[in-house]
């Protein structure tokens, strides 16, 4: 077992020293915020992550997990160093370094003995001669040897607990593969493939597999709207083309789009290194431009059907950008919100988690936060779904209309069944579901060829391109 020291605790600090302190090794977090670091120390999350409040107990208790704010206390006898802070998207769309900076020259300062340096923050390619170099001229003792690895993360939140201790693959690369092998030796009990490559090879496998997998989202999108002219539904063409083994059925759930902290993120830090490089990114800014407008889709099928948004009440059910997250980085809900406000609507929002997280990042302008589903709904003219909890998928149809001022649903989320949301007795409008189902009669009409639903079925309610909601960043 090692002595290992992880700098940053935010998702991907806090999951993987937890999860590497529960497979029997000594961890120790650093983190310069001090109230994040107590509240830790008393076993308490500063995030909704399933699952990892109990290893956090149950390591504390152990003594195999510590919290600190100090530096030479965090990095005393540690074997290896993994850096996991923040890299956010500055203004140019380039990944943000200035963590990844601190940490290492606060690495450099205080390191009186060899250690392996790992890299697993989501940073651009070249980063580990970055972080090489840092440390190298600010050693305060130059005897240290030292080597740098990059591991890049690939936790998914809400599942990333078991993403980490039962994933795809484990990626490493470094110039010296001997430190290479002696990090995979930690992942040996995980019993999952190891790739060993070089520096720039293992950086660049993060971002190509954030930017397919957020081009698989883009793609179901716009295929979504074609379906929506077209008559035809986006969930079983989805489904036809996951048969297919070499498409695969994850990612193609068409809806709002991505949101949160990687894929965006990601996406655009790939352009840009693309752009630096002489380069012309135009399937990545296509994924991006696709994904912004996904969210003007809402707002305007919303006011496709209720008309001036003024004075109406409306309800909104998920905050969080994905279940199982309180996470709201770029989370669709904020956009749309603000569109639907600055329309002139009342918002009523509920999550089952992410209310204050929500809140924080929405503000109270135009918007109040409910305690469950039904009281978001009440009176409202129309209830849109942002977030595919799975909550939402239990309520009761009739209570839901009961509570209603009018029966309309925009399912951004596509998870209910528009037959059935008809013969309920609602106005459903999903994503690329074909001719919106409006009504229980509509639901009972038999089933018309295809060529005639097509010729006679009504205009879309895509029938224009929609209004594009103003980039928030």
């Amino acid at each position: 077992m090692r002595n290992i020291s992880v700098i940053g605790t935010g998702y991907v600090g806090l999951v993987t020293g937890t999860c590497l302190a529960d497979m029997g090794n000594t961890v120790t977090c650093i983190d310069i915020d001090t109230a994040k670091i107590a509240k830790l120390q008393r076993g308490e999350l500063p995030i909704y992550e399933p699952g990892l409040k109990e290893l956090l107990e149950r390591n504390i208790d152990a003594e195999r997990l510590l919290f600190t704010t100090d530096y030479p206390a965090g990095l005393r006898e540690a074997e290896i160093i993994f850096i996991a802070v923040n890299t956010p998207t500055t203004a140019d769309g380039s990944a943000d370094m200035q963590y990844v900076r601190a940490a290492a020259t606060s690495i450099a300062a205080h390191l009186d003995h060899d250690a392996i340096i790992v890299n697993k923050s989501t940073m651009p390619v070249g980063s580990g001669d970055l972080v090489s170099d840092i440390i190298s001229a600010n050693l305060a003792y130059p005897n240290v040897q030292f080597a740098v690895v990059a591991n890049p993360e690939f936790l998914a939140q809400g599942t990333a607990v078991a993403d980490f201790q039962r994933p795809d693959r484990v990626v490493l690369g470094s110039a010296d593969r001997d430190a290479a092998s002696r990090v995979a030796e930690l992942y040996l009990p995980l019993r999952a493939p190891i790739m060993l490559t070089d520096l720039y090879t293992a950086e660049m496998i993060k971002y190509a597999s954030n930017a397919f997998l957020a081009t698989k989202i883009s793609f179901i999108n716009e295929m979504a709207r074609v379906c929506e002219r077209l008559g035809a539904d986006i969930k079983e063409v989805a489904a036809g083309m996951g048969y297919d083994h070499r498409i695969g059925k994850y990612h193609l759930e068409a809806g709002v789009g991505f949101g949160g902290s990687c894929f965006g993120k990601d996406v655009t830090a790939l352009a840009h290194m693309a752009s630096d490089a002489g380069l012309h990114p135009q399937m990545l800014h296509a994924v991006l431009e696709i994904n912004h407008d996904q969210r003007a889709l809402i707002v305007d099928k919303v006011q496709t059907l209720l008309g001036d948004l003024r004075g109406t009440t409306l309800g909104v059910l998920g905050l969080a950008f994905k279940p199982n997250t309180d996470d709201m980085r770029d989370a669709p809900a904020i956009d749309i919100i603000h569109a639907l406000v600055a329309q002139g609507a009342q918002v009523q929002a509920y999550d089952p988690v992410a209310r204050e997280t929500g809140r924080a990042a929405i503000g109270d302008a135009g918007v109040s936060y409910c305690a469950d589903a039904y009281a978001a709904a009440t009176d409202a003219d129309a209830v849109i779904i942002v977030t595919h909890w799975n909550e939402f998928k239990a309520l009761s149809p009739a209570k839901l209309r009961a509570v209603m001022r009018r029966p309309v649903i925009v399912d951004g989320r596509n998870i209910y069944q528009p037959a059935a949301m008809a013969k309920a007795g609602f106005i459903y409008h999903g994503i690329g579901r074909g001719t919106p189902a409006t009504d229980a009669a509509n639901a009972a009409t038999p089933a018309r060829p295809v060529m005639q639903t097509r010729m006679a079925r009504r205009p879309s309610v895509y029938a224009q391109p929609p209004r594009t909601l103003p980039k928030t960043r």
